[in-house]
């Protein structure tokens, strides 16, 4: 598996590399960085390690070019620590987060929880569908009569599981547990982000009110 790195200290990339190396990972680091996505592309990565301080543009400017065209992982590494770029991360298109200092052994859990949901994960069916609205597994698309919505792989796996229930109410404990496979790192909050960020994708196509919260329990789909 290849994963690239985006990081201006060459300390941290140094050490993130020879880590992943150790792990069997083969790594690439940023070279020219107002080439940030075409390098990415180029290298056929896997899985991206972003900074957001960055020389240029910053990393939620450049994780917001790969969403254009690529649901690609990517893993946000960074010194801030707060919620509001934890959030900004999420909402831009980012799977993690996982602040400096680096705690190795957390990133090295974290990247393998996040390869094994999204390469190693085989969907049952290639269509589901709720009250005319079809979610295509296969190509990770979200399609009404007049839209087509490409989803990241949580998103596609969270929508997997609401529409599976076909209008009942999920837990959210039984969501996470279907995208991120029991992962103890992930919380609640996690799941937030990414739900209202599939919200606005949906608000963006008239469907704002497709995913409802049933408070203290979980969520569920109407139309």
């Amino acid at each position: 598996m290849k994963i690239f790195i985006v990081e201006d200290d060459e300390n941290i990339v140094e050490l993130l590399g020879d880590e992943l190396r150790a792990w069997g990972y083969e790594t690439m680091s940023v070279k020219d960085f107002n080439n940030v996505a075409g390098e990415i592309e180029e290298f056929e990565s896997d899985l991206v390690l972003m900074d957001i301080t960055l020389p240029y543009y910053n990393g939620f400017y450049w994780t917001q070019k790969i969403r254009q065209n690529s649901n690609i992982p990517i893993i946000f590494i960074s010194s801030h620590n707060n919620s509001m770029d934890m959030v900004s991360a999420m909402q831009f298109g980012a799977d993690d987060y996982i602040t400096k200092p680096i705690d190795i052994n957390l990133t090295r859990v974290k990247i393998q929880a996040i390869l094994r949901r999204t390469y190693e994960y085989t969907m049952q069916v290639d269509k589901l569908t709720f009250e005319g609205i079809s979610l295509d597994t296969s190509r990770a698309k979200l399609t009404g009569e007049s839209f087509d919505i490409d989803l990241t792989k949580t998103e596609l796996l969270i929508l997997e599981a609401l529409f599976n229930a076909k209008g009942q109410i999920v837990r959210r404990e039984d969501i996470m547990d279907h995208c991120w496979q029991g992962d103890d790192f992930i919380d609640d909050n996690t799941l937030a982000v990414n739900i209202t960020r599939l919200r606005k994708k949906l608000d963006n196509v008239g469907y704002k009110e497709f995913i409802q919260t049933k408070k203290g329990m979980g969520y569920y789909l109407v139309r």
